[in-house]
């Protein structure tokens, strides 16, 4: 029995007996009655305890009484001691509870007594592993309050789950409407199936304050720690320039498994390229995962996680107002917290910073996982995790796929079998010269792709990206990928269908460009290769202008065996790569602001591959300035932004 505060001594404005005046206070003699809380039930009583009752009906062998909403028993005739009618009040005595559940009790006159109000303690249940069918009590925080045409829906996250409560009030009235998101409540109820998940329908909703929240919000905030602690698995290869990243990649992975836990939804923004979904997703399907577990709904992913390509090597201000939008609308209509965002492969740069800062206005949290060369100052004060190999003395050879494979492992191990050929996917893609590509590519062999499967999934992807421009395409890039999809045979006709027709699309635009390209050697000795992509290259259709650029580089690096730069550009813009040349694209970007301040630069990219954008009418005066710049660039055969991998 749980007694909470001491209530009146004596006398209480009904039928019981009236303690003698000087023992008002309670003395050693004093018998203590027990008043109980309405929603008090069997857990909360004992034998041969007294009780304040109230009479709910008269029988010729006795009376019935309620000592709360959820106890009642007999007092059988032959222990009364007076006779009584519906709705009198007076003092029993417990003395039976039997095996099937009636109780009995007996009529009591204390000559003086001390009551002692009790406040129902049930047995709180946690979320993760409810049984349809149960009567539980819950207490967690409320994540999400949404009113529907029916009954008002709370989520609840006690940080094993998070729980959906329908409390009805009349059809699309508020229930409760003094309870809001970030309350810790008390909730009890029936679980329920509902829609393939579990639901409580709720009886009862309070909020806890005082002793009882601080108490309650420590029990959260612990099964959250506990919970959210990532999967303690090694990466899928040796590889010691990686071992100080993967601590980061452990701790962001707590972070998106505490996000989860603690019922708020994730926003991801990748760049559309094939390392960009090579990130993507593995974290998306880990995600994915832990959502529908932790909500043990299976719908739950559908509305609390969402991904979206980006065109930009930056997050823009367009992609960031629409996701702000989103985020607010969700937050209106049905009654979440705002989102967290994961930029993957992008948002490392002071070009991030405008969009990062919009987000500020709302307190939405920001991951980002990139392997672009990063402005840290700029972004570390806006971001609440960077993983950039950078940051570690490493550098954009470690791809963000790489990475984000060991990211979607650590917070659900159970998909490492799905994953195994992914980073040799975003290596090939992006070109890298890691020293651990030979070990994925082993890898990627013993689960069944050769290099060709490899880089034929790699240009799938790409092609695919580019016809997806803004949308998600999750079924489809998940096949090309091979992860998460259930028909290998359909996986390898994809790959197959759009792997041909990129290779076409790129040979008719290699064509075209072929008698325009101009060229010249640098006084290093690198080759300088130069394209108007805008007046030369086939407009709207695959390749775009990026891609356009690093065919026809890798064409000549191919031919030629020497450095080679390539510089595709339009009206605005220019895309940049080089193989064997230091060319430090961000810090190019840097000196044109200062050298040409109305030509507007900005952009950025790797040391040997990026993007530039420019005012339209200063292109010559940046173009040139940058030629002259890679005039002055140290040859580093080392650096290439082309692998060359052995058949």
């Amino acid at each position: 029995m749980s007694e909470n505060t001491a209530g009146d001594s004596g006398m209480r404005d009904d039928s019981s007996p009236e303690p003698d005046a000087a023992t008002a206070k309670g003395t050693a003699d004093e018998a203590i009655v027990y008043d109980l809380a309405p929603d008090c039930t069997l857990e909360d009583v004992e034998s041969d305890a007294l009780y304040h009752a109230e009479v709910n009906g008269v029988v010729e062998y006795g009376v019935f009484v309620d000592v709360s909403d959820a106890v009642s028993g007999l007092i059988h005739s032959s222990t009364l001691d007076g006779s009584y009618e519906v709705g009198d009040r007076l003092v029993v005595r417990l003395t039976d509870i039997k095996e099937n559940g009636d109780i009995a009790f007996a009529d009591e006159s204390p000559e003086a007594y001390t009551t002692e109000t009790v406040e129902h303690e049930p047995t709180v249940s946690r979320v993760h592993g409810l049984v349809p069918g149960d009567e539980v009590t819950v207490e967690g925080e409320v994540v999400q309050a949404k009113q529907t045409g029916g009954p008002t829906i709370f989520g609840v996250a006690d940080g094993s789950g998070v729980l959906s409560c329908a409390a009805f009030e009349e059809a699309g009235v508020r229930a409760y409407p003094e309870i809001g998101v970030g309350d810790v409540v008390h909730v009890a109820g029936t679980v329920e199936t509902r829609e393939g998940g579990i639901q409580l329908e709720v009886d009862s909703l309070k909020p806890l304050d005082g002793d009882r929240e601080n108490e309650a919000r420590d029990r959260f905030e612990t099964a959250l720690d506990e919970r959210a602690e990532p999967a303690d698995v090694e990466p899928l290869v040796e590889w010691e320039s990686f071992e100080s990243i993967h601590e980061d990649l452990r701790e962001l992975a707590r972070t998106l498994r505490r996000t989860v836990l603690a019922g708020r939804p994730l926003r991801v923004r990748h760049h559309a390229d094939g390392d960009g979904m090579c990130a993507a997703i593995p974290v998306q399907l880990a995600l994915e995962r832990l959502i529908r577990d932790v909500y043990e709904d299976p719908d739950a992913p559908q509305h609390l996680f969402k991904r979206l390509p980006s065109k930009a090597p930056y997050y823009e201000m367009e992609d960031v107002t629409r996701d702000l939008n989103f985020a607010l609308e969700g937050r209106a209509r049905h009654g979440r917290k705002l989102p967290l965002l994961l930029m993957l492969d992008n948002g490392s740069t002071e070009e991030d910073v405008p969009a990062y800062e919009n987000l500020t206005h709302y307190d939405i949290p920001i991951a980002a996982v990139d392997h672009h060369h990063p402005d840290p100052e700029a972004v570390a004060p806006l971001l609440d995790a960077h993983v950039n190999p950078y940051l570690h003395g490493e550098d954009y050879r470690i791809t963000t796929g790489m990475m984000c494979v060991e990211l979607a492992r650590l917070i659900d191990p159970s998909i490492g079998d799905e994953l195994e050929h992914v980073p040799a996917v975003a290596g090939l893609s992006d070109r890298s010269k890691a020293e651990a590509m030979d070990d994925y590519l082993a890898l990627a062999a013993d689960a069944g792709y050769d290099v060709d499967d490899l880089r034929d999934i790699g240009e799938a992807l790409d092609y695919a990206a580019h016809w997806l421009r803004y949308s998600e395409g999750k079924t489809l890039v998940n096949d090309v990928l091979n992860v998460g999809c259930d028909d290998p045979e359909r996986h390898s006709e994809l790959v197959e269908f759009l792997s041909d027709r990129a290779e076409r699309d790129v040979n008719r635009q290699l064509n075209a460009l072929d008698e325009h390209v101009e060229h010249e050697r640098l006084a290093s000795g690198a080759h300088l290769y130069r394209i108007d992509v805008d007046e030369y290259a086939h407009r709207f259709t695959y390749p775009a202008p990026g891609t356009t650029t690093g065919e026809l580089h890798d064409s000549r690096v191919t031919e030629t065996g020497d450095p080679v730069i390539t510089i595709g550009y339009g009206p605005d813009f220019c895309v940049l790569r080089s193989d064997g040349v230091r060319l430090d694209i961000p810090n190019m970007v840097t000196e044109l602001n200062e050298e040409l301040p109305e030509a507007g630069v900005s952009g950025g990219g790797h040391l040997v591959v990026g993007s530039i954008k420019f005012v339209k009418g200063r292109r010559e005066a940046v173009i040139e300035a940058l030629i002259g710049k890679m005039a002055d660039a140290e040859i580093d055969e080392a650096l290439s932004s082309t692998i060359a991998i052995d058949d």
